[in-house]
């Protein structure tokens, strides 16, 4: 086999290396910097050039080298290359071949072009590693023009009620994407210190984002009425949100396509959004891969390699340490947690 399931994580016994490992090892490649798939403790790391800056935001001073989108690298016996996985901005799929047979690993990808990341490119393999954290056909996404515009009225009827809008997301990817979809002339936006931080890393790389103000002990919150705050889900509810006042809140989520989620979490609106693919998408990306053999990771894993294999595909479920999308994360991502 290219690569081998052990104790640590994913493992290319020609190059001697680790993909996204969960246990300590000595040289480790990473698909992105959410933190259950870049994880302190190796020895060297290799990500995109676009990685690296949050990687190392989060993890510290590491040993950490960068690669290109497309550019290979030959690693003892194997042809090593990072391709878009769509994601979150420098995400990838690696790709590895060895005499002649290629597998690849997706780490968590989406197809939809978010305007944020670069998009999602199939790459051809034999086996392809694909997550399966919304791999029910329940789930299908909101699209981008429409998502705006649900943000957007949500926030000026907020604002126009003389409450803030308090919405949960990731600090990485979904706070930079719904950036991006929020119209300004609203009023303010203001942000939890973790989306904050992020978000000064990614500007740094050059992606141009919207104006934000952390919100600090000092912000005078009462001359900044009726503004957009961004939060990690962890934090509403929470002491720290509790001094923002009169608010709206809202999640935005691949969990909101479940009924009662949102009832249970006492939101006041959810939007159906990820920056994982849908089922549409999941299905859509296996097929362009061209790959026989299909190993299902992190979510719905039974239900989709049981689907998959009535496709036709070789199917089968490979148990790993990774998250996906949950309601609780803060600066990591677990979002293939049911809530």
């Amino acid at each position: 086999m290219v690569l081998e399931f052990t104790e640590a994580g994913i493992y290319c016994p020609a190059a001697d290396i680790h993909i996204d490992p969960w246990r300590p090892v000595p040289r480790a490649l990473i698909t992105h910097g959410h933190s259950d798939h870049a994880r302190p403790g190796h020895g060297a790391y290799l990500s995109t050039s676009g990685s690296a800056p949050v990687i190392r935001h989060r993890l510290g001073d590491i040993r950490l080298q960068t690669i290109e989108y497309g550019e290979e690298r030959r690693i003892g016996g194997a042809r090593i290359s990072f391709h878009p996985a769509g994601h979150v901005p420098g995400s990838a799929q690696i790709r590895v071949e060895v005499g002649g047979e290629v597998w690849v690993v997706s780490g968590d990808y989406k197809t939809v072009d978010d305007g944020l990341s670069t998009p999602f490119e199939p790459v051809r393999c034999h086996t392809f590693i694909s997550e399966s954290t919304f791999g029910l056909p329940i789930y299908s996404w909101t699209p981008q023009d429409v998502l705006a515009r649900e943000l957007n009225t949500w926030w000026a009827e907020t604002a126009a009620s003389g409450r803030h809008a308090v919405l949960g997301v990731y600090a990485l990817g979904k706070a930079q994407r719904i950036l991006r979809l929020l119209d300004p002339s609203n009023g303010p936006i203001l942000t939890h210190g973790a989306v904050e931080a992020t978000t000064a890393v990614l500007r740094a790389q050059g992606l141009d984002l919207p104006e934000t103000i952390q919100i600090t002990p000092e912000t005078d919150l009462k001359s900044l009425s009726g503004a957009m705050v961004l939060a990690p889900p962890s934090a509403l509810g929470s002491a720290w949100m509790r001094r923002l006042g009169p608010v709206s809140t809202g999640f935005a989520s691949g969990w909101m396509r479940l009924r009662g989620v949102r009832r249970r979490r006492a939101a006041d609106r959810g939007f159906v959004v990820s920056d994982h693919a849908d089922w549409d998408g999941l299905n859509s990306a296996i097929a362009a891969t061209g790959a026989e053999r299909v190993y299902v990771t992190h979510g719905y894993t039974a239900q989709f390699s049981r689907w998959l294999a009535e496709q036709g595909y070789q199917a089968g479920i490979v148990e790993t340490e990774f998250g996906g999308e949950s309601l609780d994360a803060e600066d990591s991502e677990t979002e293939g947690a049911t809530p």
